[in-house]
């Protein structure tokens, strides 16, 4: 039964740098609902993407020393195979480099200018470059941007302006007539109170001082800034133009709900309805501001060192566990958190011990009492009744959980239907009730019960974990998983065979992926370092470089150094003639172990007296942890004496 259409989006992400789980979250979080809103009988379009253009971006290219096009492809290629990794189901991803997109922005740009709601002016203010904005000195937060806390620095640029205080009033009544378009009420009372009603400034729309961005038709000194940029994503993707729009833009638009991080929702809740307002569109039904997910007690970070990435929690827990994670640890108005040991903890008590053994004993169940094939159903009793009236109950928690973007709530309705199921186990005792042949047809009905409830749970489960849920009914060997038919307990085939049990998730040793998690984490923390420390080395030209002669050398003998413990006395073969260098590596090698190889030597090293030892060059070796060397070996059949380049 087609209800009707359904628009969904993301905001776009910004193609800077790989994103973290906590940016994963939205894309999980959107797609739980496009899902669920398809279970029901919605025409469904979810779109989501990146927002390619802006200083930063430039910036960043610049210092890896690729175009700007080269940076956002890659960065892009990341975002989307993340969000493939994830199982999410978008129909459309937009870029802001596409040429569709950048056309039709160029034309809406024209159209606002020639309408006179942009006009040419100048800024002057505090800049801040991570969030391109700027800053009157009464919004600084102690002389830092208010919205990352970075450093900002005066600047002055002739730009163009969107006139949003023309449009104030006609804001502020909309959002005051349409209690639902800002969500949760907290945001819709901040945006109000703390940026609408005090007076909305103009707003920035083009920009000089960098040229990555859609150049301005009519003055090509300007290019257009990232809002009537990014923000433009959600019409021009259906096919939106000013000269005349897509019959697709015609069905989906107004989108029914954009779904954006609690962080930009002045963005989507002032400048894009009044853009839209300019344009003579339709505002979109509703904007949801999520909470974020944090790292222990901040915001993920890569140069906090906090950041978790959403394919190392997948090669750890698999896609389905970080999907239920993420959308049932969630809280609907703050922020939520993420740990590896709370990820272990939710996985152990929930999927492995809650769903998991549900699943897994009343399959055995049915094949070890019936051969898998259950009898007709037979009379119900008063447990029987109140055990139904809990499953059908979760249906209408789990409509309520998703209209209020209760997504918690709403996998928490599901997975209290499986601890309910598990304690009706423990109430009937099948195991007694096989015992006798007498209550054969109550064990009978039992089984048919539990089977039915699993049905619900996996269609319920749907959204949350996709996979799971066609693992479950294929275990109960079942296809009737349409939404309509949880209206009634009681759809599962009688006579259906059940598949075999088979685990659906193994419970997790937490111990021992603790220990495993801390030890790459280790490393990874010296490999950055080490790169820190590469990174922080002064640069020197390749005339520098050529001044070191580096040779291999062979070791023909190798002592101790009696009145040094770190010092060894080794002998080189250089290949013109043998030579001493005492080397601090005596607490990694014994001399014995060290003849024989080949190192690579500094050969034109300026002699030194080491412990009475005049060491006459030095060898190469690596730091590879904390107190740990490792010599730098060559290859054997490399001839002594051959410089190294």
């Amino acid at each position: 039964m087609n209800k009707g259409k359904y628009y969904i989006t993301t905001a776009i992400a910004y193609a800077s740098k790989k994103p973290h789980i906590g940016n994963s979250y939205e894309i999980v979080l959107t797609d739980a609902i496009a899902r669920f809103k398809r279970l029901q009988g919605y025409d469904v379009f979810f779109c989501t993407g990146t927002d390619e253009h802006g200083q930063k971006i430039e910036n960043y290219a610049k210092e890896e020393g690729i175009t700007p096009k080269e940076h956002v492809d890659r960065v892009a290629g990341e975002i989307r195979s993340i969000c493939d990794l994830l199982n999410t189901t978008y129909d459309h991803f937009i870029r802001t480099t596409d040429g569709y997109h950048e056309r039709v922005v160029q034309k809406i740009f024209k159209k606002l200018y020639d309408q006179g709601d942009i006009y040419l002016g100048a800024y002057e203010g505090n800049y801040c470059v991570p969030c391109e904005s700027f800053f009157t000195d009464s919004q600084l937060v102690n002389g830092r941007c208010p919205d990352c806390g970075g450093e900002v620095r005066k600047a002055k640029e002739e730009a163009y302006f969107l006139k949003l205080s023309k449009y104030q009033k006609q804001l502020e009544d909309y959002i005051e007539s349409h209690p639902d378009f800002i969500y949760p009420e907290a945001r819709k009372k901040e945006m109000l109170n703390n940026f609408i009603r005090p007076g909305l400034q103009d707003l920035c729309v083009s920009r000089t001082s960098f040229k990555w961005g859609i150049p301005v038709t009519f003055d090509d000194k300007h290019v257009i800034y990232v809002w009537i940029d990014a923000l433009s994503n959600y019409i021009t993707a259906l096919g939106y133009d000013p000269d005349g729009s897509s019959e697709q833009y015609k069905k989906y638009w107004p989108a029914d709900a954009h779904i954006i991080g609690k962080d930009i929702v002045r963005f989507h809740t002032i400048y894009w309805p009044i853009m839209l307002m300019a344009l003579g569109e339709p505002l979109p039904k509703q904007v949801y501001g999520h909470p974020w997910l944090l790292m222990g007690d901040g915001k993920m970070s890569k140069s906090k060192g906090n950041v978790i990435y959403a394919d190392e929690l997948v090669r750890r827990f698999g896609v389905d566990a970080v999907r239920y994670y993420l959308l049932s640890e969630m809280p609907h108005a703050n922020d939520g958190s993420i740990s590896y040991e709370t990820m272990i903890d939710r996985y152990n008590a929930d999927l492995a011990n809650t769903l998991g053994n549900l699943v897994n004993r009343t399959v055995a169940m049915a094949n070890k009492y019936f051969d898998g094939v259950l009898p007709a159903n037979g009379a119900k009793t008063e447990l029987d009744d109140a055990f139904i009236a809990d499953i059908l109950s979760a249906v209408p928690a789990v409509e309520k959980g998703f209209a209020e973007f209760k997504i918690a709530d709403a996998a928490e309705a599901v997975m209290n239907a499986a601890k309910r199921s598990n304690k009706y186990i423990d109430e009937t005792a099948p195991w007694a009730l096989a015992k006798t042949e007498d209550d054969r047809e109550r064990l009978s009905t039992v089984l048919y019960n539990l089977l039915e409830a699993i049905r619900f749970i996996a269609v319920l489960l749907t959204p949350f974990m996709p996979e799971t849920a066609e693992k479950i009914l294929a275990q109960i060997n079942c296809d009737v998983k349409d939404y309509d038919s949880l209206s009634v307990f009681g759809a599962y085939p009688v006579g259906t065979k059940v598949g075999e049990a088979t685990p659906l998730f193994g419970r997790i040793d937490a111990k021992a992926m603790l220990e495993e998690i801390e030890k790459e984490l280790a490393e990874k923390a010296q490999a950055a370092k080490n790169a820190a420390e590469i990174e922080g080395v002064a640069k020197i030209g390749i005339e520098d470089f050529g001044k070191v002669d580096l040779r291999v050398a062979e070791i023909v003998a190798a002592e101790p150094v009696k009145k040094a413990k770190k010092l060894l006395k080794l002998t080189l073969d250089d290949g013109a003639k043998t030579r001493t260098v005492a080397s601090g590596i005596a607490k990694f090698y014994k001399p014995e172990d060290l003849v024989g190889k080949k190192v690579a030597l500094v050969s034109n090293l300026k002699p030194a007296v080491l412990c009475g030892i005049e060491s006459q060059g030095m060898i190469l070796a690596a730091d590879c942890g904390e107190d740990d060397v490792k010599v730098l070996f060559l290859d054997r059949d490399m001839p002594n004496g051959a410089k190294i380049r």
